[in-house]
């Protein structure tokens, strides 16, 4: 089982960029940031990272091919590629519903999962080749090429699924893995398995040998309370975006959350945080102590085929970023970082 830090990056960037080096030094697979409107640019921090890092991967979970032309997301790709030494990598998808509304982008009517796969196959071709002649659905290049190639002989491209089965499919069948967003239960990732290896069995390929990433909603730290408490904090913020196949999936009604999407829908963030009840934000998160969290990994995701631990580390400058909350005592990320490599990884060693 790899482990990964996959931030939001909403930080000072020279905190950032520490965090980025105590990951390196600790020995963490990769560190993923999201590519979205509402943070820092990913890019540009994982160039300066890239300078600071000796092994740790650099990239996108998740760029969106509806709002980055897919040539670029390779053009930048392969840049990161080649500061970093052959250590960039992808995860890919249409992008975070919410932010496609406010671009006034209907996603229903976008058809997200042919965008994507059509995306997939432009930005495998770039890297690949160098250059596209393509005339397809939603992308049209004639002769294209670039001066920008990877390190590496083939640079990991993954795409991002919640949904599914369709999409957990077209990851195991078109690309090197898939990173399954926001499930906490064997039920949900029994499901995402089942379809990845599907698609990687049409394919011919050994779904054993892909990436199988559980992106979770993650916080850790001595004192259980506190460590659940600013979890419960993002859950609603995180959940909006989840389908409502995927919340029963994950033990959840939808009508439980309604209220407290409806409230962060219009902005009152407060208002959402409070109707998220303890009892959702524990179903929808790993957080408490490192040995609560350790134990709801080997129960509910390890068994199921998941090969790589994505956490997307939760503490108190982050919430208060996000919320306006202060929650004093929760562990800072480096803390956090310390105790995953200290007390949870050895027992995947």
């Amino acid at each position: 089982m790899k482990f990964s830090y996959v931030m939001l990056p909403d930080y000072p960037l020279q905190d950032s960029l520490a965090s980025i080096r105590l990951a390196d030094e600790l020995g963490f697979h990769a560190c993923y940031a999201a590519d979205e409107t509402w943070h820092k640019d990913l890019w540009l921090l994982f160039a300066a990272a890239a300078g600071q890092t000796r092994q740790i991967r650099l990239g996108p979970s998740v760029s969106s091919v509806v709002l980055r032309e897919p040539t670029l997301i390779a053009q930048s790709l392969a840049t990161l590629d080649e500061l970093s030494g052959g250590r960039a990598e992808g995860v890919l998808s249409s992008g975070n519903f919410g932010l496609l509304a406010q671009y006034g982008i209907d996603w229903k009517r976008s058809r997200p999962l042919s965008r994507v796969k059509e995306g997939l196959h432009v930005i495998r071709t770039m890297l690949d080749e160098g250059a596209i002649t393509h005339k397809g659905e939603f992308f049209e290049y004639d002769g294209l090429f670039t001066f920008a190639r990877p390190v590496q002989e083939r640079l990991p491209l993954k795409l991002g699924a919640m949904r599914g089965p369709k999409s957990f499919e077209a990851a195991g069948e078109l690309s090197d893995g898939c990173h399954h967003a926001l499930s906490y239960t064997r039920e949900a990732y029994e499901y995402a398995v089942r379809h990845i290896r599907a698609g990687a069995e049409r394919a011919g390929k050994d779904w054993r040998t892909l990436d199988i990433g559980a992106w979770v909603v993650f916080a850790t730290g001595p004192d259980s309370a506190k460590a659940k408490e600013a979890a419960r904090s993002m859950v609603g913020i995180y959940a909006s975006s989840m389908p409502e196949e995927q919340l029963r999936r994950n033990g959840v009604h939808p009508d439980e959350l309604a209220p407290a999407i409806e409230a962060i829908g219009a902005g009152d963030l407060a208002r959402g945080i409070e109707l998220t009840t303890p009892e959702v934000a524990e179903k929808l998160s790993i957080a408490g102590t490192p040995e609560e969290c350790l134990e709801k990994i080997q129960r509910e995701i390890a068994p199921t085929g998941v090969n790589h631990m994505i956490c997307a580390v939760t503490d108190r400058a982050l919430v208060r970023a996000f919320t306006g909350r202060d929650l004093a005592g929760v562990a800072d990320v480096d803390t956090q970082l310390r105790l995953i490599h200290d007390e949870i990884m050895p027992a995947f060693a």
